[in-house]
């Protein structure tokens, strides 16, 4: 009877593999609105040059990628998420119950979070305590900069920035403004739970996943901040500015130099199950950690994405050829 038991589930794990790769043939990305342009760009690059299929890469939030990703294994869940973080203890564990127990980590470089504006609006100098002081749930309120400091400039504080389900807006609050917080003198427990918190009474709107859209609304509206990555700063050179934080200037030497207060790291993630069922995995993964593409000279340099010294670049790139697997220890 064991061995009748093992036979059918042996043939049944063997008949949803077929099932899924006689359904699917082309991979499935989710993830990070900021990781989207170099995903994107590496999708195309394979579909021009191999002959799998292009991959449908999605801008879900890193958040609302993780969810997806880690909802289980099957042709009905993505193969791929990409993330403006690194992936969190309780996802990795969320991936886990559900089934999604090999997961590969791949980090691709840097990026900045930007504060910007239109060209034609006021210029902006802050520290990130003044920043903090200006958008915290549980500080002072201001409604205008210049209530602030009176250098800054006299106009009402609106910030166009991700939602909740955002990794920028995850790291946002914890590089921005939990560093403002303490910056601004407060406790560090206090900074590290209540006091990263963003407004809610409007001065902080949630304009969606979607940085473009965020780009445009600037432009119509000169007495208004945005808070999104570097790259889409890079992108709108023409049409918007960055503010310069601390002193610091967000462009690619600050940001590579580790200068600019507000950078992180990036990522994505590859759900092992699915290489050798859904076509070009593992290629596509090749693609996207290749010299060619996100190293030093690669052309996701001119997309804005700031690369990985050579030696890092190099052990990332051999983890993702090997499918090193998480342990659930990298959070120690």
């Amino acid at each position: 009877m064991s061995f009748l038991k093992l036979a059918v589930s042996t043939l049944a794990v063997a008949a949803v593999s077929a099932t899924a790769a006689a359904a699917r043939d082309q991979i499935r990305i989710v993830g990070s609105s900021t990781v989207f342009p170099f995903s994107t760009a590496v999708a195309e690059q394979f579909g021009r040059t191999t002959d799998f299929k292009t991959p449908v890469v999605e801008s879900t939030g890193s958040g609302g990628g993780m969810k997806l990703f880690c909802a289980g294994v099957g042709q009905e869940h993505p193969d791929i998420t990409n993330a403006s973080r690194r992936m969190k203890a309780g996802e990795f564990k969320m991936c886990q119950e559900n089934g999604v127990t090999e997961i590969t980590e791949a980090k691709i470089g840097f990026d900045g979070i930007v504060i910007a504006n239109a060209m034609d609006a006021p210029e902006f100098d802050i520290t990130l305590g003044q920043l903090w002081t200006a958008l915290a749930a549980d500080g002072p309120r201001p409604s205008k900069w210049s209530e602030i400091d009176p250098s800054l400039p006299d106009i009402k504080i609106e910030v166009l920035g991700p939602p909740p389900s955002s990794g920028t807006r995850d790291s946002f609050e914890e590089l921005a403004m939990y560093k403002g917080c303490r910056e601004a003198g407060k406790d560090k427990a206090y900074c590290k739970k209540e006091g990263r918190h963003v407004r809610e009474d409007g001065v902080f709107v949630e304009a969606g996943e979607n940085d473009n859209l965020i780009v445009s609304k600037l432009e119509a509206n000169p007495d208004a901040l945005g808070v999104f990555g570097f790259s889409f700063l890079d992108q709108n050179s023409d049409a918007l500015k960055g503010a310069k934080i601390d002193g610091v200037e967000p462009n690619f030497e600050t940001i590579s130099a580790g200068d600019y207060p507000i950078s992180r790291s990036m990522y994505f993630y590859i759900k092992n199950a699915h290489v050798g069922v859904v076509p070009g995995i593992q290629e596509y993964a090749n693609e996207f950690m290749s010299d060619a593409a996100s190293g030093e000279e690669g052309y996701l340099v001119d997309k804005g994405l700031i690369p990985l010294p050579a030696d890092e670049h190099a052990k990332w790139q051999e983890s993702v050829r090997n499918l090193t697997p998480m342990t659930g220890n990298e959070w120690n």
